[in-house]
């Protein structure tokens, strides 16, 4: 034990990639004992989880496990063990206990107290080296495998850190410019393992229209419902923040959406319940009570208090009314159309926008070759998985990072213990 060079006797552990998976795997496992290289391809570590949550970082969510894995899309089987151990709980403890207080928001949602992700990374970084890791510069070409175990890691300069077990959190290949460029992959095919082909998951969508005059409006309090249109039945409803762009929609809500969209994306509509406080009667009553105060003036001008400005010509346009239309001329039909409109207004997806875009990586390292407690391969005993790398994703909320900080945890002890064992 205690090895703690990069060469000669090498180290008990290396961790390839520093992000939330991998600071909390090198920490473990030189928290049990473990001499630990942390390797890092990027200057600066965890970078992916610096711009999380809009530079907020959205850590976890304050649930219980079981209700947690309710939320999870792929692999809520395979992680239940991992999630058990370490759940939302004591990573939000981990966390104060690291000097980041916290605070929980609608949906459960966990962040910083100070809105700042850099104050998750520091304190990630902070307790890898604290724990004894020591964090070195460089990109993993290749494991040195030799006889079915393995032997070290092969660096891309040509370089060789031995070590008796390895833990591959490279992430996914959602924001390719944090590192992200699916590495991970490669490395797991050499050692022989399943990839699950790649999608993105949570990812903004591309619509037809595409409403480009809404670009940058955001609405908030506003109700996403999904539909499968093949089958007619609602698959998701949600009240939440949606935000408009140049190709189509984004937001919170619309990243959820996406990971419910099991087949192409152009099978589904989106519908938005714009008042979602007012049923139809009382909807009925505040139009009505508009259209008294502008009696007599244009159709357009009746909508500033309902909606936003951006949002009142489209809506307008969608019911085919004349927005030069003076609001005593519009009827009683036309005025329904116009409620129908403002609580259903419907958005066709037409295509995801790509994988890079994505907040997670769909797909990846098969589960069925990993052993759930200890995310230890089945294929290779001293070699380890953990974050994104594996085939897991759940919808936004805290949950995907969750995930990453509870499969580290398990592969980084684990892999402490495989190698004390040598």
């Amino acid at each position: 034990m205690n090895r703690q060079s990069t060469g000669g006797t090498g180290y008990d552990v290396v961790v390839i990639g520093a992000g939330a998976a991998g600071c909390i795997a090198a920490g473990r496992a030189a928290e049990n004992g473990a001499s630990v290289c942390l390797l890092e391809r990027n200057e600066r570590p965890a970078r992916k989880v610096g711009i999380s949550g809009k530079g907020r970082c959205n850590l976890t969510n304050n649930c219980p496990p079981d209700e947690f894995l309710n939320f999870v899309r792929s692999g809520s089987k395979f992680l239940r063990s991992a999630i058990y151990r370490f759940p939302p709980e004591y990573v939000m403890g981990f966390f104060e206990g690291l000097g980041v207080p916290l605070k929980t928001e609608r949906g459960n949602r966990v962040f910083p107290v100070s809105d700042k992700a850099i104050d998750i990374v520091d304190a990630l970084v902070r307790y890898a080296k604290s724990s004894g890791a020591r964090l070195v510069r460089g990109r993993a070409e290749a494991l040195d495998i030799s006889d079915g175990h393995i032997r070290g890691v092969v660096l891309q300069d040509g370089g060789r850190i031995p070590c008796v077990a390895a833990i591959v959190a490279t992430g996914g290949l959602s924001y390719p410019a944090t590192g992200s460029t699916g590495d991970g992959y490669a490395l797991a095919k050499q050692a022989g393992h399943t990839v699950v082909p790649t999608r993105p998951s949570l990812v903004p969508i591309v619509t037809s229209p595409a409403y480009p005059e809404l670009s940058g409006l955001t609405l908030r309090n506003v109700r996403l419902t999904l539909t499968d249109l093949d089958t007619g039945k609602a698959v998701f409803s949600e009240l939440g923040e949606l935000l408009f762009t140049h190709f189509g929609v984004s937001g919170p809500l619309i990243l959820t959406a996406s990971g419910m969209m099991q087949k192409t994306p152009d099978r589904y509509r989106i519908d938005l319940d714009l008042k979602p406080g007012l049923d139809p009667e009382k909807l009925d009553a505040r139009v009505l009570r508009d259209f008294k105060e502008f009696s007599g003036r244009y159709f357009v001008n009746s909508l500033s208090k309902l909606l936003p400005k951006a949002l009142i010509l489209p809506i307008i346009d969608s019911c085919g009314l004349s927005p030069e239309a003076r609001v005593d001329q519009i009827t009683r039909a036309q005025r329904m159309a116009l409620e129908e409109k403002l609580k259903r207004f419907p958005i066709y997806p037409a295509e995801f926008r790509s994988v890079e875009e994505a907040v997670v990586t769909a797909g990846g390292v098969s589960t069925d070759e990993l052993e759930p407690k200890t995310m230890r391969s089945r294929l290779v005993p001293e070699l380890y998985f953990a974050g994104e790398v594996i085939d897991c994703d759940a919808r936004t909320g805290g949950f995907n990072l969750q995930i990453a900080f509870a499969t580290g945890f398990a592969a980084g002890e684990a892999a402490a213990m495989s190698a004390a064992q040598k």
